[in-house]
Parts: structure tokens; sequence; C-alpha cells
């Protein structure tokens, strides 16, 4: 902004501060343009105001001033606003245009790597996700070290496989992401928690086993073989060997239907408990 009258530039860098610390996107677009209309031809200005008009959701008012700053700065760390901006609109075959162009060539990693999420992107629009996933898994998935990108990338590939039905392996790469996100860019740990707790819920609801079934039905097996009712006492040793005469039919005693023996009654409910391969 060194083209700007001292004053004039004062009063833009004002606005374009505002914007960054204003939380709402809505409210920092809205500063944004005040320092675009007072600095139309500045290239950073029409930059950091297509940058906020993508932050707000105004995808056509985005690509309008991304272009623009393209235009003015000539550089390409833009692209991957502008192809998922066309994406937002619906514009697929623009988007993956942007994307596959011969400018990108050029690129430094991290923009590289926004792009290669953008793609992701486009292919589960276009309802590819196996394409999703492939277009992510590029050496920095799982080289073993941390770049500044890596949390985006592990977040857009776990979202990838989360989408493709494969929960555990999201569930594990969200895990990722969350470690690699020191800076809470992303809401990786709170979808690690979210996944966590519908797996465990989902274990929870199993049903038991044919095996725990059999063990079950075993524990109330008496040694005659007849099969012990929830409600009725054990069989003391030597009683099975007894003979014994079925007993004549009487009314019952006040409160004796309503005995339970506390062996009887104590049984065990067994449950169960569950990993993943993503940005991407």
């Amino acid at each position: 902004m060194r083209t700007l009258p001292t004053d004039l530039a004062d009063s833009v860098a004002r606005h374009l501060v505002a914007s960054g610390l204003q939380e709402d996107p809505g409210q920092a677009y809205l500063y944004a343009k005040q320092a675009r209309n007072l600095a139309a031809r500045v290239g950073v200005v029409r930059e950091a105001c297509g940058i906020a008009a993508y932050r707000a959701g105004e995808w056509a008012e985005a690509l309008a001033e991304l272009r623009a700053a393209r235009r003015l700065t000539g550089r390409d760390s833009s692209l991957p606003l502008m192809a998922d901006s066309e994406r937002a609109l619906g514009r697929l075959d623009r988007a993956l245009a942007i994307v596959q162009g011969p400018d990108t060539a050029a690129l430094d990693r991290a923009t590289k790597i926004e792009l290669t999420i953008v793609e992701s992107g486009i292919r589960r629009d276009q309802g590819m996700p196996d394409a999703a996933l492939l277009a992510l898994q590029v050496p920095d998935l799982t080289e073993g070290r941390i770049h500044p990108w890596s949390a985006r990338l592990f977040y857009a590939y776990a979202d990838a496989l989360l989408e493709a039905g494969r929960d555990e392996e999201a569930r594990d790469w969200f895990a990722r992401a969350a470690a690699a996100d020191a800076g809470e860019e992303t809401d990786a740990a709170e979808r690690f928690d979210e996944l966590d707790d519908v797996i465990i819920e989902d274990l929870g609801e199993e049903d038991d086993s044919p095996e725990e079934l059999d063990l079950a039905d075993a524990e109330f097996r008496q040694p005659d073989g007849r099969v012990q009712e929830l409600d009725e006492p054990p069989t003391e040793p030597g009683e099975a060997d007894a003979g014994h005469e079925e007993p004549a039919e009487r009314e019952s005693e006040p409160g004796e239907a309503e005995a339970v023996s506390a062996e009887g009654a104590d049984v065990d409910d067994p449950t169960g408990h569950p990993g993943s391969e993503q940005s991407p």
C-alpha cells in the first residue's frame, strides 16, 4: 500500500486489521469491503477482501475479488480458494480445471496440498468416494513428518473416510489430525470424540455371542440336568440324587411367590469394545 497517500493508507490498514480481528465472518467481510472501496487498485487489498468473502460464504464475490487480486499481483496463491468457490457454486468442471491447470506446477507445497484437498472435495461432490481418497494419498500423508499443512490434510482424509463408510479408520485419522493441530485450526478433536462415542455405543448394543449365552445357561443348570429358574433356589449337593415325589399342590403362603434367593438374582451382563488407514 506504499502507493497510497499516508492518510489513506492508514485508513485502509485500520479496516483490514478490523476485518482480521472480527470473529463474525459477515462483519469481517464488511470491513474488508470498506478497505476495498478505498483502495480498489491495490492487489493485497483485493486479496484480503476475497479471502473475507470466501470465509463469509460469498462465493461469487470471493471469485471476483481473488481474480482481480491475481491480475494485480501476479501471484497464484489464491488458486485453492478460487477452485473451492467454483465448487461451492456447483461448477465442478470449472473447479477441476483450476486444480489441474498448468499454473499449479510452480506452486509451493502448502498451496499444492490445499488444491489436493479441494480436488478431493470435488470428487466427493461427483459421487466418487474412492477417487476422493486417492487424491489425498500423497507422500505427506504417511511419511511420518508433521508439516504446517498436516492437520488439514489428515482432517480431509478422515472426512473422506467417514463419507466412504470407514468409520473406525476415520476415527484414527481424526485423532492424528487433532495431534498435529497445535493451533486448533480444525475441529478434529471434537470429531474424534463424536466418533469415539458412536463406536462405543454401537458395540454396547451388540447381542450376546452364542458362547456367552451357553455360559450363562450353564451357570443355572442343576446337577440333575434341570435348568434353574432365576427365582428358584439352587439345589443343594446330594438333593439331585435323592428320589423325590411330586409335591401335592397347595396354596402358597403369603409372600412366598415374591421370595427370590440372592444367589439366583445376581446375573452378569457382559458387553464388549473395538483402528485406521484421509484430507485429507
